[in-house]
C-alpha cells in the first residue's frame, strides 16, 4: 500500500547544479523537466535563486539564478501536472529577486539555512509566503548539531507558520538509526508540520535512509536522476519511485531520460559513491576536501587522503590547500 500524502521533489538540476556550476544545456534542463512531469513528481527543483551581484554569471549558469523568463523558456510547451521548485540560501538572495508567486514560474521557495541561522531562515520563509509561494526549511549539516543546539532550534521552529521542516544529511554521515532519531525528535517537537528528508550517498545509504525515514513518517522525500549531485550525490529517484507503491509515479521515463541524458553526462562531469566522499561521511566532514582531492593527480591514491584527514602527523597545510 502507499501513502498518498508523500510527496516527492526532484531536485537535480539544484543539487547537480553543485558540480558544474549549473552549466546545464536549455535541452539537458527541458528534457529533465518533461521526463518528470511525465513519471508524475510532484515537484521539480531547477536550481537556486541567487543575487548577480554576488555571482558572476559569467562564471555560473543559469539555474544558479533561475530567472522566471528563463524557466517560462524551459517549460513552455510541456503539459505538467508537476510544480516547479527552486532554494535559496540566507544572504545570498535579495528580495528584489523575487517576484510575487503569481507573476512567477514556481509554486515552491525552499530555503536552506544551518541550525545557527534558523531565526534568519524563518524570516526568509515569512517572505517568501508573504508573496504567496509554498516553503519548506530545510536545516543543512543537522549531524554537525549537539542535541541541545537542535533543540533549541526545533523549538524555535514550533512558533512559526513554517510548513515543512526537512531533515538533511548534509555530509551522508546518517545511518537508519540517526534518521529514525532525527525524524521522530522533528515530529514531536514540530506537532502539526511536514517532515521532509533529504539524503547523500557517501556511505551508499542515500535510498536506505530515505526509506527509514518514510516509515518514520517523513511525507516530503527527496531524490535526484540516478542520484545526481554534489560530491556522492544524493538518494535516486528512480529507485524512490520504484519503492513507492502510489500508482501515480511512472518510473519508464526517468529510465529514458537516464539512458538518453545522464548517462552520457556521467561520463563528463563526476558524481556518486567514491572512495573519498566515503572517508569524509564516515568522518562527517564536509565534502569539499574530497571533491577538491578527486580535481588533483592524486585522485585515486585513497590511503593518501584517508592519512591527510585522519593522521595528526601530517602536515594539516596540505588538508587547508584542498579546503
Amino acid at each position: 500500500m502507499f501513502r498518498p500524502e508523500i510527496k516527492v521533489l526532484d531536485c537535480s538540476i539544484r543539487d547537480g547544479g553543485l558540480i558544474n556550476r549549473w552549466q546545464f544545456s536549455d535541452e539537458f534542463v527541458r528534457e529533465t523537466y518533461r521526463a518528470l512531469s511525465l513519471a508524475g513528481v510532484d515537484y521539480i527543483e531547477l536550481g537556486y535563486k541567487a543575487s548577480k551581484e554576488q555571482f558572476d554569471p559569467s562564471v555560473y549558469g543559469k539555474w544558479r539564478f533561475c530567472e522566471d523568463e528563463d524557466v517560462r523558456r524551459i517549460v513552455d510547451g510541456i503539459e505538467s501536472g508537476s510544480k516547479l521548485s527552486c532554494m535559496v540560501d540566507i544572504g545570498r538572495v535579495q528580495e528584489k529577486d523575487i517576484a510575487p508567486q503569481n507573476e512567477s514560474p514556481f509554486q515552491m521557495i525552499r530555503v536552506a539555512c544551518y541550525v545557527k541561522d534558523i531565526t534568519k531562515g524563518v524570516a526568509l520563509c515569512d517572505m517568501v509566503m508573504d508573496k504567496g509561494y509554498e516553503t519548506t526549511l530545510n536545516i543543512m549539516a543537522v549531524s554537525t548539531n549537539t542535541e541541545r543546539e537542535l533543540d533549541e532550534g526545533l523549538n524555535d521552529l514550533s512558533k512559526t507558520s513554517v510548513p515543512v521542516v526537512y531533515v538533511v544529511d548534509s555530509f551522508g554521515a546518517m545511518y537508519s538509526e540517526d534518521v529514525t532519531h532525527l525524524v521522530n525528535k522533528y515530529r514531536n517537537a514540530l506537532p502539526g508540520k511536514i517532515i521532509g528528508i533529504h539524503t547523500h550517498n557517501n556511505r551508499q545509504l542515500a535510498f536506505a535512509n530515505t526509506v527509514q525515514a518514510i516509515i518514520d513518517g517523513a511525507n516530503f522525500v527527496d531524490g535526484s536522476v540516478y542520484g545526481i549531485g554534489r560530491g556522492p550525490g544524493n538518494c535516486c529517484i528512480e529507485l524512490l519511485l520504484s519503492f513507492l507503491q502510489n500508482p501515480k509515479y511512472n518510473l519508464r521515463p526517468v529510465l529514458k531520460l537516464i539512458q538518453e541524458h545522464y548517462l552520457p553526462l556521467s561520463k563528463k562531469i563526476e558524481w556518486g559513491y567514491i572512495i573519498p566522499y566515503m572517508i569524509t561521511g564516515v568522518l562527517n566532514e564536509h565534502p569539499r576536501a574530497a571533491i577538491a582531492f578527486r580535481d588533483s593527480p592524486d585522485k585515486d591514491d585513497f590511503v593518501k587522503f584517508y592519512d591527510m584527514l585522519t593522521t595528526p602527523e601530517v602536515d594539516i597545510s596540505a588538508v587547508k590547500n584542498l579546503a
